[in-house]
């Protein structure tokens, strides 16, 4: 990998590299833009099979994080940080030695939870750095509300696609039982959706399918699955020149950041195949949302204008394609780009 060559064409600011012989730490925090205010950006925990990997995912995440925090309407940089480790090998030790890089960055990154951290490692994080939100859980955390904001999503592609208002009856597949995945099969239940399920864990799975009656399929068939959503909830690049031909869905909407390994081409792809895609840093803000709200003082009515605008933002972008025969994945980068371009549209100086 050409480093600057890459930071370059990504358009990142700043990219840091964070090193703590004595407590094993090596993380990587990457800025890509602040016109529209601090970078902010959760942590994950990750063991990456190689430092290549881990940078090309934080450059990734960090660049949707820009774009997440534009199309929500909130007045946010993009950032994100990676911390190269087994679970198991984590320390209270370790993630303040993270939090003290976190804090010599004085404001410019504001970071909080993803995958692998919790609350409780937050709270470490903040003995080192006052830098680090999501740490009161008042709102519930993140979960809940990225969830809901999926939920909100597929309505808003299911009136698109379909002309319709309501899920009962429809089918929905769902990859990855995290928390959000448990939220959104409860939110989709409630709806009277029906679920297929996958997951690594067996126990998550047969959890789904006491509660909801979500039937459980092997990993390898979520993708053929004869459903109207497919529903990607675990981690990225899923979606590619290998999954897309056994796809049967008539829309993609998850949580899951980077679905696309690549997003020209896999987006076009889908574009081709008629298949309805969800921009996932759109339909996932509901964590950034959540954590931003409670960041400024949670008021519950704000949190969820801002929350249900996801739906808004997503009509948009589908007509936007539409009108100018693009994907939706580039309808999406053009709004959010006019927006870091032009910060007094969202009230910033």
């Amino acid at each position: 990998m050409k480093l600057f060559e890459t930071v370059t064409e990504m358009g990142h600011e700043q990219v840091l590299f964070c090193h703590d012989k004595e407590r094993k730490l090596k993380a990587i925090i990457a800025i890509h833009n602040t016109n529209l205010g601090a970078a902010m950006g959760a942590t994950r925990l990750w063991p990456y099979p190689s430092e290549a990997d881990a940078l090309r995912d934080v450059l990734r995440l960090s660049r949707g994080m820009t774009y997440k925090a534009a199309c929500a309407n909130i007045p946010m940089g993009g950032g994100k940080a990676v911390i190269i480790a087994n679970p198991e090998d984590k320390t209270e030790d370790l993630l303040r030695a993270y939090g003290r890089f976190v804090d010599s960055l004085n404001g410019r990154f504001i970071t909080g939870q993803d995958v692998n951290l919790s609350p409780d490692d937050v709270r470490n994080i903040y003995k080192e750095t006052k830098y680090v939100v999501g740490r009161s859980e008042k709102s519930g955390g993140p979960a809940p509300m990225t969830a809901l904001g999926v939920l909100l999503g597929i309505k808003a592609a299911v009136e698109f696609r379909f002309q319709q208002t309501n899920l009962e009856g429809l089918k929905v597949a769902i990859q990855g039982l995290g928390n959000v995945g448990q939220n959104l099969c409860k939110h989709l239940h409630d709806h009277k959706a029906q679920l297929f399920v996958s997951d690594i864990d067996p126990q998550k799975a047969e959890k789904m399918h006491r509660l909801y009656g979500a039937t459980i399929v092997d990993s390898r068939e979520i993708y053929s699955l004869d459903v109207d959503i497919f529903s990607p909830c675990a981690l990225g690049g899923i979606i590619n020149s290998k999954t897309i031909p056994m796809l049967r869905a008539n829309i993609i909407a998850g949580a899951a950041n980077n679905q696309l390994e690549n997003e020209i081409l896999d987006g076009r792809l889908l574009q081709d195949k008629g298949i309805l895609y969800c921009p996932d840093y759109v339909i996932n803000a509901g964590g950034l949302i959540n954590v931003y709200n409670e960041m400024i003082g949670y008021e519950e009515e704000k949190a969820f204008s801002q929350l249900n605008n996801i739906y808004n933002t997503l009509l948009e972008i589908f007509n936007l394609a539409k009108t100018q025969e693009i994907t939706t994945f580039e309808a999406a980068q053009k709004i959010a780009e006019k927006r870091i371009n032009q910060p007094h549209l969202l009230g910033v100086k």
